[in-house]
């Protein structure tokens, strides 16, 4: 089934054209990873297919009545709102029957509007959904409901959004770099769950494992035309290079065919025949297509680095905590020439508080901080650049010289280094403010390396970087002779680059691992199986539980009540102690307090009605 159709499309900035007639079709099931080089298009595509933005030229044609959720890299959300209310705030009808449900709670008096409600919440399966919605925003750790979005971060912001847009279920789910502000568990949570369910996708990432589990098909923008490789992202890397080795070949063709048809042309036939006539008007497509050349230059990396002395960096028994959240405890750790090392962990674990105390830019509360005299340190941070108003891309390099020192005594003029970047000359005079984010973070990026440090430090590198560039940043630092600091949750990048990981568990500690991500994956994934091998008693137990459980001596529709009754119970007993704590904490007055106590009484009055038809039904099915 065709949900959407990209008809003939084009989008320009002025001279800049992004891309050109292009066309393309998403069907329910689809799963497609939407590949490009920065500055290409990717956003521009996402937000005309979001109703963001309109193409030049062309149309996109929506199937009747479908439903479709963006993720933005930016979403806007009303700062006002809780995070429960942003959540009720869709236009999900189940999530409008809970919030009616929960509104009739805190109106007991009405008990008409309460029925109703509550026949509701059976009839859209909504108490399922509510469990649901509250595991999704728990899996992207928010947990606190009450929140206001004022106060949430840039990442916070971003997840709640994403848990927006799948809650809202969706026939298309078009998102733009939807792993970014996800830790490594979430993730692999959001993969799983895109896997088992059946969602419609079309979607910018630069996780190439995330593109590689996720994706039944990879669509690629290039040189402003569109490939399909109906495929992982494995299979669409196998097909593309066979593609440009074709495109190679016929170009060699062409430029044969070119030699001889110029000669043909330079003698001008006097006779001009139909035929010869038809010859002219193909040698000028001939023409273009031999001297067609794809832009494939790559970035350039070189440094002039100091040698690193013996000693590198010693971290002595620091120890850091915010209010009552201990980040990491009496940690301690040498460094030696040549380490590559990713640091993993849960978001909020302390991994930037962490690179910020070897920076010198945070003190520790506790230990020091020792660093070698010849150590010269790059940090790239998430912050990214500092863009100041009016500046130009070729302004920010000119800050560090006319001219940068490279190795064995070269140097090189400024705009030549930003060639080596992929920043041609035309784009070296766009002011900063309106390169793509990708692109900025490709100048910060050049800013960093340019200073010939020996011990880099990257804060995710990896965000809003396109592949390509992310190719070439690998191989660089698998090349690199000193020092590496990473964190990263782009797995991929890390399983290629680091030889052992500091993996941040929370509560102080800070564990050694020596090997990639995916060793320690291996090794998380075979110590829960462990831990989740049963005795042969506790199996007896559960077959022995299997066996007399018969629920045959109910109806149909006992059944169907008993299998609910117990997390009904837990509902109501949840909302009756977090409404009795409030008794001791909330400064109600007098008209508020018998208000209060009225839902209270209702709240148990449906504890013990539930929970008295639960042993009713219970000793029917043992009796």
């Amino acid at each position: 089934m065709n949900y959407l159709s990209v008809e003939n499309i084009s989008k320009s900035y002025g001279e800049r054209i992004l891309f050109k007639n292009i066309s393309f079709g998403i069907n329910s099931g689809q799963k497609i990873g939407f590949v490009a080089k920065n500055g290409t298009g990717k956003t521009s595509l996402l937000n005309i297919l979001s109703g963001e933005d309109t193409p030049d030229d062309g149309n996109v044609v929506y199937r009747k009545n479908l439903k479709v959720a963006f993720l933005s890299q930016n979403p806007i959300l009303n700062p006002k709102l809780s995070i429960e209310e942003s959540i009720f705030s869709s236009d999900n009808p189940i999530l409008k029957v809970i919030e009616a449900y929960e509104h009739a709670l805190e109106n007991p008096e009405d008990s008409e509007a309460y029925q109703v409600a509550f026949d509701n919440m059976e009839v859209y399966h909504a108490w399922d959904f509510e469990t649901r919605y509250k595991q999704i925003l728990f899996k992207l750790k928010l947990e606190d409901l009450s929140q206001k979005v004022a106060n949430l971060s840039g990442g916070q912001k971003k997840r709640l959004a994403l848990a927006n847009a799948l809650l809202t279920q969706p026939d298309l789910l078009v998102m733009d770099e939807p792993t970014n502000h996800l830790d490594l568990e979430m993730i692999e949570w959001l993969e799983a769950l895109f896997a088992k369910e059946n969602f419609t996708l079309f979607m910018v990432t630069h996780d190439r494992y995330f593109l590689e589990r996720v994706c039944n098909e990879i669509v690629e923008l290039d040189e402003g035309n569109l490939y399909s490789y109906k495929g992982n992202y494995s299979y669409y890397l196998e097909k593309r290079e066979a593609r440009i080795e074709t495109h190679a070949t016929e170009t060699g063709k062409a430029k044969q065919l070119y030699k001889k048809e110029l000669e043909w042309m330079r003698r001008q036939p006097k006779a001009r025949t139909t035929k010869s006539k038809s010859r002219i008007d193909d040698f000028a497509q001939i023409k273009s297509r031999a001297h067609e050349r794809r832009n494939d230059h790559e970035v350039q990396l070189e440094l002039n680095m100091e040698r690193l002395g013996t000693k590198v960096v010693e971290i002595h028994k620091i120890s850091k905590a915010f209010d009552d959240k201990n980040l990491f405890e009496k940690f301690e750790y040498n460094f030696i020439q040549g380490e590559r090392i990713g640091i993993i962990g849960k978001n909020g674990t302390g991994k930037s508080s962490f690179l910020n105390i070897m920076t010198g830019s945070l003190k520790p509360d506790s230990g020091k901080v020792v660093i070698g005299d010849t150590v010269k340190f790059g940090y790239y941070t998430q912050k990214g650049i500092n863009i100041k108003e009016g500046q130009k891309v070729i302004d920010v390099i000119k800050e560090f010289g006319d001219y940068i020192p490279l190795k064995k005594g070269k140097q090189i003029s400024a705009s030549q280094l930003l060639e080596r970047f992929l920043f041609d000359r035309k784009k070296q005079y766009d002011f900063v403010d309106k390169l793509s984010g990708g692109e900025r973070k490709r100048l910060y990026l050049c800013t960093v390396l340019i200073r010939n440090p020996n011990f880099l430090i990257l804060d995710e590198p990896t965000n809003d970087l396109d592949i390509v560039t992310l190719n070439v940043l690998e191989s660089f630092l698998m090349d690199f002779p000193g020092c590496l600091l990473v964190v990263s949750h782009d797995r991929y990048f890390m399983d290629k680059i680091v030889d052992h990981l500091f993996v941040f568990r929370g509560e102080g500690k800070i564990q050694d691992f020596p090997g990639n991500y995916s060793d320690f994956r291996t090794y998380e994934d075979s110590a829960s199986k462990i831990k989740k091998i049963e005795t042969p008693e506790e199996t007896k137990q559960k077959n022995d539980w299997k066996a007399n459980n018969d629920r045959a001596k109910l109806s149909y529709n006992e059944q169907k009540e008993y299998s609910k009754l117990e997390s009904q119970i837990a509902k109501f007993e949840r909302e009756r102690d977090t409404l009795q704590a409030k008794f001791a904490t909330e400064k109600w007055d007098g008209d508020e307090i018998n208000k209060q106590s009225n839902i209270l009484q209702k709240l148990i009055d449906q504890v013990d009605t539930k929970t008295s038809r639960y042993f009713e039904l219970l000793e029917k099915l043992e009796g």
